[in-house]
């Protein structure tokens, strides 16, 4: 997973409140109906499903350690979208054993590799890459007024991006593709192509790039590749990518057509996605 700061968590659980009304604004929907969106599912049944299954948040040491205010944070976001949540009071495999014993049946454990939700009655795994790449895809689509037959943008070409753009073909939009790695390109068109049987154009020149596409998603961690100069009224961004993509300007410039957040979206999608069977 992308290694998050405190800083970029330190006031998430505050704001929760502030940040589902601006989603509402933006989308058309909360929280946790983006979260369905990307999934697939009615919000009226899973609500109903996330308010009746126990999930514990695992802090994990291994690695770096534990981020401060990270176990809270999950905590804080899965209790908001209706999960009854609680941290483990032992990390790691200690941990690990007490949610098992305590009756959780979602465990949610991250190291410096992956940010997951294990789902202990079915033995499903959801990893956070590929639940923030099809949430802020779905988020897109929301804002945006729906993306079939529109043309988009991915930026970035690992787990984000593929997920990302995995699920734009299912929105029924036109991709198109960016790395700065080229190799990372054209490796992920050549998975597309198996799976989906589809061939997905890359883009080689980011500033060209930027200027043909009115939807974007940045699932880089470059800061300060799109600048105010690309941004016209047309333009959406969906960025789950840390740190911000977006200079200041292009930031003021977008105002309300920009979906950013370090860890909501995510958390959201993979409790869903979770739950869903």
């Amino acid at each position: 997973m992308t290694r998050l700061k405190v800083d970029d968590i330190k006031d998430i659980e505050k704001q929760l409140r502030q940040y589902d009304d601006e989603l509402l604004r933006k989308t058309g929907c909360t929280l946790t109906g983006i979260a369905c969106h990307a999934v697939g599912v009615k919000e009226e049944e899973i609500r109903r499903i996330l308010s009746t299954t126990p999930a514990a948040v695992v802090p994990i040491t291994s690695g770096r350690g534990a981020i401060t205010g990270f176990s809270h944070t999950v905590k804080a976001i899965l209790e908001f979208i209706g999960v009854g949540a609680f941290i483990t009071t032992q990390s790691d495999v200690a941990g690990t054993a007490e949610a098992f014993e305590k009756g959780a049946h979602l465990l949610f454990m991250a190291d410096d590799q992956r940010f997951v939700a294990l789902n202990l009655k079915d033995r499903s795994v959801v990893d956070n890459a590929a639940a923030a790449g099809k949430g802020f895809a779905a988020g897109l689509d929301l804002m945006g007024g729906g993306l079939a037959e529109e043309k988009v943008m991915v930026l970035g070409c690992g787990p984000v991006g593929f997920a990302a753009v995995f699920h734009l073909f299912s929105l029924k939009a036109r991709v198109s593709v960016y790395d700065t790695l080229s190799g990372c390109s054209h490796g992920l068109r050549e998975k597309i192509s198996e799976q989906l049987n589809i061939t997905i154009n890359i883009e080689k020149d980011l500033k060209q790039a930027l200027s043909k596409y009115r939807f974007i998603i940045d699932a880089t961690n470059a800061a300060g590749i799109i600048s105010e100069g690309v941004i016209t009224p047309l333009t959406f961004i969906a960025a789950p990518g840390l740190p911000l993509g977006l200079t200041p300007g292009a930031v003021t410039k977008i105002s309300g057509r920009l979906l950013h957040d370090p860890l909501q979206i995510g958390v959201a999608v993979m409790a869903v996605e979770a739950v869903k069977g």
